[in-house]
């Protein structure tokens, strides 16, 4: 049988669709991009490219956790 069929008979979702469409619910995450700059220029690091940053845990996770004892009015 080819994979379509396989799919088609256990209703299985094409992985193709199921990618994209992850990728473009990640991509709505985007609009948080300047809500984030806010957040780390409230913390002294509005300068900080945190882009790359998830990679080291440790710094990420110090950012994380300044930002969450952040006093909000």
């Amino acid at each position: 049988m080819h994979n379509e069929e396989l799919n088609d008979l256990y209703s299985s979702p094409n992985i193709v669709r199921v990618i994209k469409s992850r990728r473009m619910r990640g991509a709505g995450h985007v609009g948080w991009v300047d809500n984030i700059r806010v957040d780390l220029q409230q913390v002294g690091c509005g300068y900080m490219d945190w882009i790359g940053l998830p990679q080291d845990r440790e710094r990420w996770w110090t950012l994380v956790t300044a930002v969450m004892n952040l006093r909000v009015p």
